[in-house]
């Protein structure tokens, strides 16, 4: 029973981390209607700031944290306004810039840092037991953390007028755009919320699991997973996919190991797409 919760415990704190990126992933697809290959190179990107901020310049693992946030908000931002919204309504010509995004990111580290994993541990270690039940300390901060932020966003998407304004854009951005909002601001802006989240989470993830330059792949692939899951272009959908794909993982790493668990979760989303094609809150998407 004890391994039963501390497993339970894992895998919400996974579904935390997944819910951040796939929030991200999913906004851009609803807003825009852009599949972000990039995503995960943000992810990478975040987690090499945070390492160069702590390990270079001796800041305080919070405040390095903050940079790789604001870090690849800037360059996501940046790369939307100057280069994804010349070819915004060309769906292959976005994928192909995303996907060279992210080789362009992976092959800047390699040269920068080498192929090899840098020496980058989270500051804070040991583990919380009470009874039988273990929980590493690293795994409780990241958890809380990250609830911390998918509140925040839910909160700047649903209570702000910014929120709004984005997603009228996700709904109808013809009716949008005759009704005042300008997509031309909006889109960048969306972008970089949602590379701000990828690259937060990389800061926050690698120095507990590992960081080398391939370590965007699974991230991507996790993205997809949680996203095709929840439903395209639904936020409600992508964060109940992502706990729900964190306490499978936990449990089948536990129960089945590594790669049955794997297995586990494609079994999951083959289940839940014959049943519900659109995901378990699949909305209908009009195209940004």
């Amino acid at each position: 029973m004890d391994s039963f919760i501390s497993a339970g415990l894992i895998g919400l704190s996974l579904g935390a981390q997944y819910a951040l990126l796939a929030l991200g992933f999913a906004l851009i697809f609803g807003i825009l209607g852009v599949v972000n290959f990039a995503h995960g190179g943000f992810y990478l990107l975040g987690g090499y700031v945070a390492y160069v901020g702590v390990s270079w310049f001796g800041m305080p693992y919070p405040l390095a944290v903050v940079c790789a946030a604001l870090a690849t908000a800037v360059l996501g931002y940046l790369f939307e306004l100057l280069l994804l919204e010349r070819v915004i309504d060309n769906h292959l010509a976005t994928l192909i810039l995303t996907l060279g995004l992210y080789l362009v990111i992976c092959t800047a580290v390699v040269v920068v840092f080498g192929p090899d994993a840098p020496l980058f541990q989270f500051p804070v270690d040991g583990v919380l037991h009470f009874g039988g039940v273990y929980l590493p300390l690293a795994n409780l901060i990241v958890f809380a953390v990250c609830f911390a932020a998918i509140g925040v966003t839910y909160g700047l998407l649903y209570r702000t007028n910014f929120g709004r304004s984005l997603r009228a854009l996700s709904e109808d951005r013809p009716v949008a755009v005759a009704l005042g909002i300008r997509a031309r601001v909006m889109f960048p802006l969306a972008f970089a919320l949602a590379t701000g989240l990828a690259g937060m989470t990389g800061a926050l993830v690698t120095p507990i699991l590992s960081l080398t330059p391939h370590v965007g792949d699974p991230v991507l692939a996790a993205s997809f997973l949680v996203v095709i899951l929840g439903g395209l272009g639904s936020l409600g959908g992508a964060t109940i996919a992502a706990f729900l794909v964190g306490l499978v993982e936990a449990y089948a790493a536990v129960y089945l190991g590594g790669s049955k668990g794997a297995l586990m979760l494609f079994v999951l989303v083959l289940i839940v797409l014959l049943v519900r094609p659109t995901g378990l809150m699949g909305v209908r998407t009009r195209g940004a």
